[in-house]
């Protein structure tokens, strides 16, 4: 089993900066990638921004250019720089996990618990 982590969220005027982080732990062989989605009420989920292992990264269109993501291979743990945050950003926000669990397991997805992130305007 996979467990992730995530921290990081809150109340942000807008205009204002947070981080997201999301450490996993637990049986993993390898990690394929790595990601955040968030979902804002009345809403579907999508996608922030995924990375994957060889470093390749993309990105919602709304948030280029504000958003970055990032990992910490050695310690399992991927990050969301967020800034010039826009009220439209607020949602609760998910990492997750692309892993292989061992050598002969496919790649499954795994999902942290969400945290919210909230932008006054």
């Amino acid at each position: 089993q996979v467990q992730l982590v995530e921290s990081g969220g809150g109340l942000v005027q807008a205009g204002g900066s947070l981080r997201l982080s999301c450490a996993a732990s637990g049986t993993i062989f390898s990690i394929n990638a790595m990601g955040w989605y968030r979902q804002a009420p009345g809403k579907e989920r999508e996608l922030v921004a995924r990375m994957t292992i060889d470093g390749s990264t993309n990105y919602a269109d709304s948030v280029k250019g504000r958003f970055t993501i990032s990992i910490n291979n050695a310690k399992n743990t991927v990050y969301l720089q967020m800034n010039s945050l826009k009220p439209e950003d607020t949602a609760v926000y998910s990492c997750t996990f692309t892993v292989r669990v061992s050598v002969t397991s496919w790649p499954y997805d795994y999902w942290g618990q969400g945290t919210q992130v909230t932008v006054s305007s």
